[in-house]
């Protein structure tokens, strides 16, 4: 009967483990051409657990480092800078998308293509790590992301 009941308490703790971690939704990256430094990572973290969190790392091998990224409107010029973390209401979803919050990939070591996929590992502050597959997506004409 012991045994039944520890089985059963570590189902319930994977289970709350398992609901702790937000779910990641269309993580993409738009293509890049040949010689270009930086890319942009894009994707929605949708947060059903009854706790905050905040997105404070990322980490993948298509670059030499990854930074989280926010960009904003500041006298008619679009200007971009690095942010500490990203904050994820619970019970709320926050979107990373072209001209707002964005993962930026620093020193691509090669073009990102379309139609291939590579993995990055997001880092939460109470979820820990979460790796996600992002596929590259053609650029989207007349929205170029230079930096």
């Amino acid at each position: 009967m012991k045994l039944h009941s520890l089985i059963a308490a570590a189902a319930l703790v994977f289970t709350a483990a398992v609901q702790a971690q937000p779910k990641i939704e269309h993580p993409y990256a738009r293509a890049t051409m040949p010689g270009q430094p930086n890319g942009g990572g894009y994707l929605k973290i949708d947060n059903a657990t009854g706790a905050a969190d905040r997105l404070v790392a990322a980490s993948a091998e298509v670059s030499k480092t990854v930074e989280l990224h926010t960009m904003k409107l500041d006298n008619n010029v679009m200007r971009m800078r690095q942010i500490d973390a990203i904050d994820v209401p619970a019970g709320q979803a926050v979107e990373l998308k072209p001209g707002g919050m964005h993962l930026m990939f620093i020193g691509l070591k090669a073009p990102l293509k379309a139609g291939d996929s590579f993995p990055v590992k997001l880092s939460f502050e109470k979820a820990g790590e979460v790796v996600v597959d992002v596929k590259v997506e053609a650029a989207a004409a007349g929205h170029g992301h230079k930096h």
